[in-house]
């Protein structure tokens, strides 16, 4: 991982993640979806080698991405163990279509122990839109994925599902065990209440905070008091407002 300072750099950090299982899973599928950045190879030693550069945006910070797709097909195995040098995330990918490439799930994962150990890795099972021709039920593959301490994900790049959100999710893990946790928190949708109540927060005059507080006590809205204490000791954080109001 690199946290790049310069400010001529495009992006704040660069990860290099592998795609890798059995041939004709749709890894290249998958690196075809992802419209920006280069598709050629910066090493002329790339057969059996495909490559893509993506830049995501992660809680504010821009990560690139290096995917390298390395080739499911046995001849290439030890290009494999050299590529994985240097892997910062793998995502291991099956077709839910086909039964024998999740079954060799187990072998990649092998392949990994051996080479790449310790490197952050997801499961992906791809071609979502063929979910009429299924053979890997969803529920087996989530299993094994916790079975094995990954994050699992189903993806279907024809239809834009789940792909970008995969590698955000790997670069999260791998940022994290970086010791980044205070900076990369998880995402979170907000409710409708918790969207209005950052809204009262935000708008409310504080000397008005202590009458409108009381006035939620006397109507019982306990969970309400929580949500506006945190919206305003995040408000606080940010310099919006200024004081507590009096309100522990």
């Amino acid at each position: 991982m690199g946290t790049q300072g310069s400010p001529v750099k495009s992006y704040d950090y660069l990860l290099k993640f592998l795609l890798v299982g059995d041939s004709d899973v749709g890894k290249g599928e998958i690196l075809e979806s992802l419209q920006d950045g280069a598709a050629e190879s910066p090493y002329a030693y790339s057969n059996g080698i495909d490559y893509k550069t993506t830049t995501i945006l992660l809680d504010g910070r821009r990560v690139k991405l290096e995917l390298w797709d390395t080739s499911g097909q046995g001849r290439f195995c030890t290009i494999f163990r050299s590529y994985s040098r240097g892997a910062q995330g793998i995502l291991l990918v099956y077709d839910i279509t086909n039964r024998w490439s999740f079954d060799g799930i187990d072998r990649w994962i092998k392949e990994i122990d051996e080479h790449a150990p310790g490197v952050p890795r997801i499961l992906v099972g791809n071609r979502l839109h063929l979910a009429f021709k299924r053979q890997v039920p969803t529920e087996q593959a989530r299993a094994y994925a916790e079975k094995n301490c990954m994050t699992f994900f189903e993806v279907s790049p024809l239809c834009n599902f789940n792909v970008t959100e995969s590698f955000t999710e790997l670069s999260r893990i791998v940022l994290m065990r970086h010791g980044m946790e205070k900076i990369w928190r998880p995402n979170r949708v907000f409710s409708l209440q918790d969207l209005c109540c950052r809204a009262i927060v935000s708008c409310t005059p504080l000397p008005a905070w202590r009458h409108f507080y009381t006035l939620l006590h006397e109507m019982g809205s306990a969970s309400l008091c929580v949500k506006m204490q945190s919206c305003l000791w995040a408000m606080n954080t940010c310099g919006v407002a200024r004081c507590s109001a009096g309100l522990d």
